[in-house]
């Protein structure tokens, strides 16, 4: 069950952030001004509401199919490389954002405001840390919970063995 669980904390990752991406796209507001900007917040251009609500939220639900997949899967390289892949640049871009607003590397901090920078700082970044931790963790656990024989296509039953007289 162990190495199944960071598919499944992947998963509700990834459903809980599509959640709010939707209760965004429903003009839903809590938030989106601390992480869009408050432009973005209060003007909701249709490209934005698309793309960045709707959009963003249509690929969370992907990574949790995928993120489930993980903990059913036998191990295949592609999915491998994707999961690394979706891991390491959650993980990238909540921990240079991170960098950069606790630094004020280019003015950035200046920027965005002393409120995205501070809710950015608390919540934001960290979450995007933990979304690719743990995605990147049900990539290195995936295919151990798979039973070996149900990795080849073959069938066990708890009551029979191969070596029962059955």
């Amino acid at each position: 069950m162990r190495d199944r669980l960071y598919g499944y904390l992947a998963a509700s990752w990834c459903v809980l952030f599509a959640g709010l991406h939707v209760f965004w796209a429903l003009g839903g507001t809590w938030g989106l001004a601390t992480s869009a900007g408050i432009v973005l917040a209060t003007r909701r251009p249709l490209w934005f509401t698309l793309a960045g609500l709707w959009g963003v939220a249509l690929v969370l639900l992907i990574g949790a199919w995928f993120a489930i997949g993980l903990t059913r899967w036998r191990r295949s390289r592609v999915a491998t490389a994707l999961g690394l892949l979706g891991g390491g640049l959650l993980l990238l871009r909540g921990a240079s954002v991170e960098l950069i607003l606790a630094t004020g590397a280019g003015g950035v901090r200046e920027a965005v405001g002393p409120d995205q920078t501070q809710w950015s700082l608390i919540l934001w970044n960290p979450w995007f840390i933990a979304g690719g931790t743990l995605l990147l963790l049900a990539t290195a656990t995936y295919g151990r919970a798979v039973p070996k024989l149900a990795m080849f296509g073959a069938r066990s039953s708890p009551r029979t063995s191969p070596t029962s007289d059955r």
